[in-house]
């Protein structure tokens, strides 16, 4: 059984940056910067202008999404509201739990879009019809 989540368990987190003059650092620790422990990473580029990526929710699945160059937004409905999120400093980065339908889109020209996952990728964890989410959310199943 899933359990039903809030918009409101996902936010924007500020990373640490250490600045120097030969160049900015930015790190991420499993479980100190980010709720849950990294088991995939993946990164989004070469995103033709006008689309949009995504577009389905996760039933289990954590997730860490960085504008590492660029911009885009992302927007996460949770079946009861919807938050549009705009990022484009890569020393922050969005965490969305799981059970949000979540688009991005409005993606800048050289966009590289890093996300950092819970878990390896497993089909069975996509809810890709957003019809069969709503009904989901509103079941509890």
């Amino acid at each position: 059984m899933m359990t039903t989540r809030s918009i409101d368990e996902c936010k924007i987190v500020q990373l640490p940056k250490i600045t120097d003059p030969r160049g900015n650092l930015t790190f991420i620790e499993n479980s100190c910067h980010i709720p849950f422990d990294i088991k995939r990473v993946y990164y989004l580029y070469d995103v033709p202008g006008g689309s949009d990526r995504g577009s389905h929710a996760h039933k289990n699945l954590h997730q860490f999404i960085i504008a590492m160059s660029g911009s885009f937004d992302v927007v996460l409905n949770d079946g009861r509201k919807k938050q549009r999120f705009q990022l484009n400093r890569s020393h922050y980065g969005l965490y969305v739990c799981p059970m949000m339908w979540r688009y991005l889109d409005n993606f800048s020209s050289g966009a590289v879009c890093l996300v950092l996952a819970s878990e390896t990728y497993s089909e069975d964890d996509y809810i890709r019809e957003y019809d069969s989410f709503i009904f989901a959310v509103r079941e509890g199943v």
